[in-house]
């Protein structure tokens, strides 16, 4: 399950990125190259790049290296898979038989040559170019396509095993940092021919017929396509389709919807008892009158509807969010903190003429389920609206499958005019619900026992998360660049995780507290609070670190942060906060989760479900993080993680 809003996340698909546009292709990626003189494209290793030239050193299957400019390589997904014949062969298979295919190497005459030239002069030239695939061409050719001249320099190397970084000596320490890991695209073994001695000349070419048709053919396959174009993610759609899908697939999905809310009501029942042990599971179910109540769905309606308002108001900067397939940026009003400051108002108010929200607390399941429901009925409006949406609307997790689909989400950002739905839920309805769920607890507990003041364990619970909150409303923007947002459609996973999870669940231990009070001395509480801080500290400065190195990678106050360049054109941090384990933000939300635990005390194992549920979640979010970095960094993430081992806690995981 999907932990709602800021809270699933403050970290990113990667650690922390900046823009470094010098270079598009990192030492080590596996790639496409054009063969010189030709339109045929052939599987090629990238060895290392000249700044001051800006050539790539590359070597193809056959072992052959050269120096090709950035316009002349193409990623791999860039070309579909073609029979026999593709060229994904390399140039050695295709100069080796004429029933193959008629393309031949640089050095072969043009067909034009070949028919003036006397029987003699073609023996000669056969036999001379099966000794010397590279030869020169004639002399008597060379006026005539002059305006198709292409310098090819192939450099005498000591070629290593493809897969390897090579790279030319000139006389200087290498500083780029190479993986020494193989492209995960490079699984195929390859055989360097036996004369690997190669000299630097200039060849003039003409293109052949054939090489016109495939040129024909690599135009259209790679033809822009517009924008806005229902098609723009077809390539991206069918790849996801055919991957293994997330959460157990669709029954794991199917599971997910029917279980969750079942055992979020019998979670709530059990909190009642006077003994909520796991020897009294499954606690009794009390009748069906006392579970649903139209008056508690009509409060959460109105809730929901009074948040949606407040969202709408002109106030607060406007943002743009990540680029989208189609190159759009949708903007989002940045007015979360605003939303809280009016909230609070309004509560104030109507507790100050006579509202008892300790009724909340009496009627807590009804609510509970009340959310529920409408997170139901959302959730099939937006797998309704989704059928009509265009493709390069769909989420790229999305799967074809309806089940799966009304889980994970279909439509990436469902939005009503300017209003974005799954925006506007992540941190509004359930996350400022929670701080009011928390109060409503706090004055239920005061009022049950007769006390004065609220316990210390119920304020320490009441502070930490309202904290926690704050932060996150005061940096809404970060919420931006999580995997909610940019990954993953908007679905019942997300509608059920941001409107009924988060306020019923992440307030557990305040509803705990109400039924079963504990006593928490002095000297516990500052432990307690120190261990919060710590978490804390961890957890905002390892964002700001990554938040501050994406806006301005060259700030002279991240100077001495080492990086990784990857083939995307942005560097991965791999020291400070970043280089102490992968997701130091996730290793301080977990910290936290304990310190609001912790004041409980340990009669029971109820309240640390939470801690329980939520490392179980954060393994699961990093393992999906782990696969989407490494699917778009290839090797490079492959090398971050040998210079950083540990995935959260460090020397343990």
């Amino acid at each position: 399950m999907q932990r709602g809003s800021y809270l699933v996340c403050s970290g990113d698909l990667s650690n922390s990125l900046s823009k470094m546009p010098s270079r598009k292709f990192a030492d080590g990626d596996v790639v496409r190259g054009r063969w010189p003189g030709s339109s045929l494209y052939y599987e090629v290793e990238i060895l290392s790049h000249d700044s001051n030239s800006q050539l790539y050193t590359v070597k193809y299957k056959d072992g052959t290296e050269l120096e090709l400019k950035e316009n002349d390589i193409k990623p791999l997904a860039s070309f579909r898979q073609r029979k026999s014949g593709s060229a994904s062969s390399s140039p050695s298979r295709r100069r080796g038989s004429r029933s193959r295919s008629r393309s031949r190497s640089p050095g072969r005459p043009p067909r034009s040559a070949r028919r003036s030239a006397s029987a003699s002069n073609q023996v000669a030239t056969h036999q001379a170019s099966d000794k010397a695939s590279h030869q020169a061409p004639y002399k008597a050719d060379i006026e005539a396509m002059r305006k198709e001249v292409l310098e090819v320099k192939l450099t005498p190397l000591v070629l290593k095993p493809f897969g390897n970084s090579v790279g030319r000596y000139n006389g200087e320490p290498e500083l780029t940092q190479r993986s020494d890991t193989p492209h995960r695209h490079a699984q195929e073994t390859f055989h360097l021919p036996q004369d690997s001695s190669y000299v630097a000349t200039q060849y003039s070419l003409r293109p052949r017929r054939e090489d016109i048709r495939v040129k024909e053919a690599d135009l259209k396959e790679e033809k822009v396509i517009p924008k806005g174009s229902t098609s723009s993610r077809s390539f991206e759609m069918t790849a996801t389709k055919t991957k293994d899908l997330e959460f157990g697939g669709v029954p794991g999905a199917l599971l997910i919807m029917l279980g969750l809310p079942v055992f979020l009501g019998l979670m709530l029942l059990m909190c009642r008892q006077e003994d909520p042990s796991l020897l009294s599971f499954p606690p009794p179910l009390p009748d069906v009158s006392a579970l649903w109540e139209t008056r508690a769905f009509g409060a959460y309606l109105l809730w929901f509807f009074l948040q949606a308002l407040f969202s709408l108001l002109p106030i607060g900067k406007v943002v743009e969010g990540t680029p989208l397939s189609d190159g759009r940026r949708l903007k989002y009003r940045i007015n979360g903190f605003y939303a809280f400051l009016l909230t609070a108002a309004v509560v104030g108010a109507a507790t100050f003429w006579g509202l008892e929200l300790d009724h909340v607390y009496n009627h807590f399941l009804p609510l509970a389920l009340a959310a529920t429901a409408f997170s139901v009925v959302l959730s099939a409006y937006l797998y309704v609206r989704a059928l009509k949406a265009p493709r390069h609307e769909l989420s790229p997790a999305s799967s074809g499958n309806p089940i799966y689909d009304f889980f994970i989400g279909r439509e990436l950002n469902p939005r009503i005019g300017a209003f974005d739905l799954k925006y506007f839920c992540e941190l509004r309805p359930g996350l400022i619900g929670w701080v009011v769920i928390n109060l409503v607890m706090l004055l239920a507990e005061v009022k049950k026992h007769n006390w004065a003041a609220p316990s210390l364990a119920m304020i320490l619970v009441n502070s930490f998360q309202l904290l926690y909150v704050v932060d996150a409303l005061w940096n809404e923007e970060a919420v931006l660049t999580t995997m909610d947002i940019i990954h993953d459609g908007f679905g019942f996973m997300l509608a059920f995780g941001d409107l009924v999870w988060v306020p019923f669940i992440y307030s557990f231990q305040a509803f705990y507290l109400v039924s079963h009070p504990n006593q928490v001395s002095w000297p516990v509480a500052f432990l307690i609070v120190a261990l919060k801080l710590s978490g804390y500290v961890i957890f905002r400065c390892a964002n700001s670190q990554k938040n501050a190195f994406r806006k301005n990678p060259s700030d002279p106050k991240l100077a001495h942060l080492k990086t990784i360049h990857t083939a995307t054109g942005k560097n991965l941090l791999v020291s400070g906060w970043w280089g102490f384990v992968r997701h130091p933000n996730y290793l301080g939300d977990l910290i936290m989760a304990l310190a609001w635990s912790l004041p409980c005390g340990f009669s029971h194992v109820l309240p640390y479900f939470y801690v329980i549920y939520f490392t179980v979640l954060l393994i699961h979010r990093e393992a999906r993080d782990e696969h989407q970095c490494r699917k778009k960094y290839g090797a490079a993430w492959d090398k971050y993680c040998q210079r950083v081992p540990y995935r959260i806690l460090p020397y343990v995981y």
